[in-house]
């Protein structure tokens, strides 16, 4: 995926998690799923992207990306949360459910 195709992506779509990760990142394999599962259930329509960080190096830097996992969620084209490393599941749902039901009512 280019810079340019996920910049129109985020223009377009309702949501978009960025998911960043390496491919020798332990914690990044382990949280992956739970968060997969999370949106899958909790917010169906922010469209979920993974991206290795080391392989799009320039999508890293424009996003600010310096360490792995980094989890970027945009509403409405809009970064909204920015999380790393010690992310709660608990405290991520907390932060977009209202926002996201605003949205998609």
């Amino acid at each position: 995926m280019t810079l340019e195709a996920l910049q129109q992506t985020i223009r377009n779509e309702i949501g978009v998690l960025l998911y960043f990760s390496g491919e020798n990142c332990n914690v990044c394999h382990a949280l992956r799923p739970k968060f997969k599962a999370l949106f899958d259930k909790e917010f169906p329509l922010i469209r979920q992207i993974y991206l290795d960080a080391h392989e799009n190096p320039e999508i890293s830097a424009h996003f600010q990306v310096f360490s792995v996992p980094t989890m970027i969620v945009f509403l409405d084209g809009r970064e909204f949360v920015r999380e790393g490393r010690a992310v709660s599941l608990h405290k991520m749902t907390e932060q977009l459910k209202r926002p996201y039901g605003m949205m998609t009512e």
